[in-house]
């Protein structure tokens, strides 16, 4: 059994699909529109076989959790691999010089990854991590 795809409840659909596609090289699919429901949203593919579906409707209520202090419970954060250490700090310089957040690091966890924290427009916690390392490393 694999995950299909995870869902993204936004109010800003355009900005959140150009964001994925500008920095994590996200393929947009056709957008689909629900005149009915007033809903409308995107496939996101990714390299292999990892989609995001981001969906829109006026209805939503904005998400309670801070990015930073206030969190609650369930799903958190997206996490993209990329291929090096290095990658994860160039991917991090690039994104606090176009003035986008940076919550964390770049940083070594106590579990071996080497990661870096940043939010998206709708401030949807992401990691940006090389690949596992072992701990102590």
């Amino acid at each position: 059994m694999k995950i299909d795809h995870i869902a993204i409840w936004t109010h800003q659909l355009e900005a959140l699909k150009h964001y994925y596609m500008s920095w994590f090289q996200a393929v947009a699919g056709p957008k689909y529109v629900n005149h009915l429901k007033q809903y409308e949203s995107y496939f996101l593919s990714f390299e292999g076989e990892t989609r995001v579906e981001i969906m829109q409707r006026p209805d939503i209520p904005v998400n309670a959790n801070d990015p930073v202090v206030n969190q609650y419970t369930g799903y958190i954060h997206i996490a993209f691999e990329v291929k090096s250490m290095d990658a994860v700090s160039e991917l991090a310089e690039q994104m606090s010089k176009a003035g986008l957040p940076i919550l964390d690091g770049p940083r070594r966890t106590g579990d071996g990854y080497f990661e870096f924290v940043t939010i998206d427009p709708d401030e949807n916690r992401i990691e940006v991590t090389s690949a596992y390392l072992s701990p102590g490393l």
